[in-house]
């Protein structure tokens, strides 16, 4: 389980460290910058995939992403102290990861907008320390921790802006790296399904064994009739009844394509998934994601309040409490509604926290956190 994030340089992310629960719900007024946190957790997570570079390019390159403010350690006419970078990073119970992307050299090249990889670490345990290190790369150069303690050179230097999660894909020489690299990907994100009349979860598809609720949310039907075979099908149903008295709900297959039939009291037919209506649509997919049969080691959602009524927010609140039994949970939200039902479902108290994020001189803080109410952190030096 991830027990802490921290970033730094990220947009309006100066230096934030923040602590991970079981469930974690992060809030705030519009522009404390919550959507900056969940970005950055993404761009974290794209690092498994060798896509971070590419996703900072696509935000305009480095440069556009950077904190704007002062650096940190120095007064408005001092001297920086470090480099200029963006640093990513997350610790759990028993590995921690962190990257530092920096402003690439002068080159001839058209590809200026790349950040390069300056150092990356691995380590085991919750704090990275010189004897926890597993995994560490400083530019090109990789060295890997041995079986006897000792460091062993990876053989070969990485392109600047690949990281070694994604290029060290050798099980035998370096075990730790794989592993992480696989639990990273298991990761999911889901962020503002679309439900217009062209959405591509309102159109009927050929059905498959989908234990894994697509992001487009085409596999809607899919992933509820695998929930209904594999997961739990009485939390779908109660889940449908919840939000919708009286409503059930059917997946129809028809020359293999998957449709919905949802029942509704007092109409004398269902509803296809096309006629349903934004909100319903929306909180179906919410069940499909949240009742997965596979759950990820963190799931992370994105304003999931968004075109819900607020009578449906305490059975997605409940929804939500329910999958963090099963899988490590972070929400983003603007709804005090959702947030108070979602405080009020969990029934362990404990591992459940808010945090709530706050603006101050253009630089975001959870309010109430002190300097040394901060989770321990060290980023790697370069």
């Amino acid at each position: 389980m991830l027990t802490t994030l921290a970033v730094e340089n990220y947009r309006s992310l100066r230096r934030l460290v923040i602590p991970l629960r079981r469930l974690t719900v992060i809030t705030g007024a519009n522009g404390s910058g919550k959507s900056n946190a969940y970005r950055a957790l993404r761009l974290l997570a794209e690092c498994a995939r060798n896509g971070a570079v590419a996703a900072l390019a696509r935000e305009g390159g480095l440069a556009s992403t950077l904190w704007a403010g002062p650096p940190l350690g120095r007064g408005s006419a001092g001297a920086r102290r470090a480099p200029v970078g963006l640093r990513l990073g997350f610790a759990g119970t028993d590995v921690g990861y962190a990257v530092d992307l920096g402003l690439p050299v002068s080159r001839q090249t058209a590809f200026d907008l790349d950040p390069e990889i300056k150092r990356e670490c691995v380590w085991a345990g919750p704090m990275l320390r010189p004897a926890t290190l597993l995994a560490d790369r400083r530019n090109g150069a990789v060295r890997i921790r041995d079986a006897s303690g000792g460091w062993t050179d990876a053989g070969y230097g990485l392109p600047a802006v690949d990281s070694m999660l994604s290029e060290l894909a050798d099980p035998l020489r370096a075990p730790e790296v794989m592993a992480l690299r696989e639990r990273i990907r298991s990761w999911r994100f889901y962020d503002h399904f679309r439900t217009d009349a062209g959405a591509p979860a309102r159109t009927a598809w050929v059905g498959t064994f989908t234990p894994v609720l697509g992001h487009d949310g085409a596999d809607l039907a899919a992933a509820l009739q695998t929930v209904r075979e594999a997961g739990d099908p009485l939390l779908l149903d109660e889940a449908v009844e919840a939000a919708f008295p009286g409503s059930t709900l059917e997946v129809v297959a028809q020359g293999g394509r998957f449709d919905l039939a949802f029942h509704q009291r007092g109409l004398l037919r269902p509803l296809s998934v096309a006629e349903l209506s934004d909100g319903t649509l929306r909180y179906l997919l919410w069940i499909a994601a949240l009742l997965s049969p596979r759950p990820p080691e963190l799931l992370v959602l994105n304003e999931p309040e968004t075109s819900l009524h607020p009578e449906l927010l305490p059975a997605l609140a409940r929804l939500v409490a329910d999958a963090s039994g099963r899988t490590q949970v972070l929400v983003v939200s603007h709804s005090a509604a959702l947030v108070e039902a979602v405080v009020t479902g969990v029934s362990a108290g404990e591992h459940c926290q808010v945090l709530e994020l706050v603006k101050e001189a253009g630089q975001t803080l959870v309010a109430g956190q002190e300097r040394f109410d901060q989770p321990p952190w060290q980023w790697p030096a370069r």
